[in-house]
């Protein structure tokens, strides 16, 4: 008698075998190995310049790797995905100043261009299931100028779920947003994810706000990389090795420190960000 077949193990959504990313003559990362599962909600921290926004891109397949290989939901990275969503870290507006919500949103269907009508019935579906999804089908007729911060946040997550990936990839969503902003953003994408079976990966400064909907995290630094849990990962010694300087983590009333030299090392960064461009 033939034994039943066991059911097919789904692929890795991001597997990186060996992988070297250069970014002009700078190596972010070297010769590393990871796997992130279909499914995950992976927080990635780093100082700025560690590669945060560089492995997106090179999941995106905007970066080629100089060494090793790169392979994204089963295949090798590269060329147009569908089955990826991204949110990037910054946004140029600069179509008018009376691009509505909707416009903002339906601009990224099907490639479309500022000023084009979508052309089908199912790209217009899409936009307006896009907005639903996220909550805000109030701000799709309203001008991108009377809008918050927050609300273009909002739009920006919608925009990244046009064609229903299977993957997202969030580059620092929470920049710049108030504590109850960034409250609404992670619980927001932790539902999506668990409704849809999607995997996130979110970039992020401050690993406080992400407490309690992370699968695993992804810390880089120094060309090196950790993928773990929070308790495997947040460690003095493993931290110590990403920033090349001693690190102490205190875990204080349910918040998590990362310290060097008496500073808050996340906060520090976090609030002179503005001033950086990340890679």
């Amino acid at each position: 008698m033939t034994a039943p077949m066991s059911a097919p193990t789904a692929a890795p959504a991001i597997a990186l075998e060996g992988l070297t990313l250069k970014l002009g003559r700078r190596t972010l990362l070297q010769d590393v190995d990871l796997t992130v599962e279909a499914g995950e909600f992976i927080g990635v921290f780093g100082p700025n310049g560690a590669g945060k926004t560089t492995l997106m891109r090179a999941v995106l397949g905007l970066i080629r790797p100089v060494a090793g290989s790169l392979r994204v939901l089963g295949r090798p990275a590269g060329g147009a995905n569908a089955d990826i969503g991204y949110m990037p870290q910054r946004h140029s507006l600069t179509a008018g100043p009376m691009l509505t919500g909707w416009d903002f949103v339906a601009c990224t269907s099907g490639g479309r261009r500022w000023g084009l009508p979508l052309s089908s019935a199912a790209a217009r579906r899409d936009v307006e299931w896009a907005l639903e999804t996220v909550g805000v089908a109030a701000l799709a007729r309203r001008p991108l100028g009377q809008l918050s911060g927050g609300e273009r946040q909002l739009l920006l997550l919608a925009q990244a779920l046009i064609g229903r990936p299977r993957l997202l990839l969030l580059d620092e969503p929470l920049l710049n947003l108030d504590p109850p902003h960034q409250h609404a953003v992670v619980h927001l994408v932790h539902r999506l994810k668990c409704e849809f079976g999607l995997t996130v990966l979110l970039s992020a400064h401050e690993l406080n706000p992400l407490l309690g909907v992370l699968d695993r995290v992804l810390y880089l630094g120094h060309g090196q990389a950790a993928l773990g849990t929070v308790d495997e990962v947040i460690t003095g010694p493993v931290l110590s090795t990403l920033y090349g300087a001693p690190i102490e983590v205190l875990h204080v009333n349910g918040h998590i420190f990362v310290m060097s030299g008496g500073h808050d090392v996340e906060r520090e960064v976090h609030r002179h960000d503005s001033h950086h461009h990340s890679t």
